[in-house]
């Protein structure tokens, strides 16, 4: 074990490791800390607070794992982040706590690619099988499906849905839901493709439909 670890990893003893997780040098891991098996820890890496990781990740140099929310309402609860199976966290992320108004935890799925530079806020719950792009920033609350495709340098608001199979253009700014498997573009994001303006249509009934119902949606 010890030969997996740099002996300048800053581990805390209360920190539960599996036997054959790997930590490179000056990597610091705090007391509650629980990371699985055959994840690997690359070198100036971060993880604290209430933190959970499963198996077999990756998480390369530079990120801050579990650090408390930028969120001003956080007071020191005991939020946690929840990080499932066969992850890749590229350089310099930086994923959060959550907040007790978010429910308290931010989770991310299994087999997600996440490139460099992405931030990851408060409450943020990601699926499985994504694909996120370099240095995209998420808002807190914003909600993930499966197998989505999102462009790099995007922004996405807080409380933003993005569903299953969607797909997100580059340097795209999302401040509305996105449906499942519908693609857009732009600043601000726009739907796109031969269908799209169909679908654009459709959104439009519905919502006028839901607003006939006193339902208080606008778009």
């Amino acid at each position: 074990m010890d030969h997996l670890r740099h002996p300048t990893a800053l581990i805390h003893p209360g920190a539960k490791l599996a036997d054959d997780v790997a930590v490179g040098a000056y990597s610091i891991i705090g007391e509650q800390v629980e990371i699985g098996a055959g994840s690997v820890i690359g070198p100036h890496v971060l993880i604290d607070g209430h933190t959970a990781i499963g198996k077999g990740n990756r998480i390369f140099q530079f990120s801050s794992i579990g650090e408390i929310p930028q969120d001003k309402k956080y007071l020191g609860e005991a939020t946690r982040l929840v990080i499932g199976d066969n992850n890749t966290i590229r350089e310099s992320c930086t994923l959060n706590l959550g907040t007790v108004q978010g429910g308290g935890v931010t989770s991310v799925g299994n087999d997600n690619w996440i490139m460099a530079y992405v931030h990851l806020a408060h409450d943020c719950q990601v699926g499985d099988h994504n694909v996120i792009a370099n240095a995209v920033q998420f808002a807190g609350h914003v909600t993930v499906g499966d197998h989505t495709l999102i462009g790099g340098m995007s922004g996405i608001h807080q409380f933003v849905r993005i569903g299953d199979f969607a797909m997100l253009g580059f340097q795209t700014r999302l401040t509305q839901d996105l449906p499942p498997f519908v693609t857009a573009v732009g600043n601000p994001a726009e739907a796109k493709g031969p269908h799209a303006s169909d679908a654009d249509a459709d959104i439009d009934n519905l919502l006028t439909f839901l607003g006939h119902a006193n339902r208080g949606i606008v778009r």
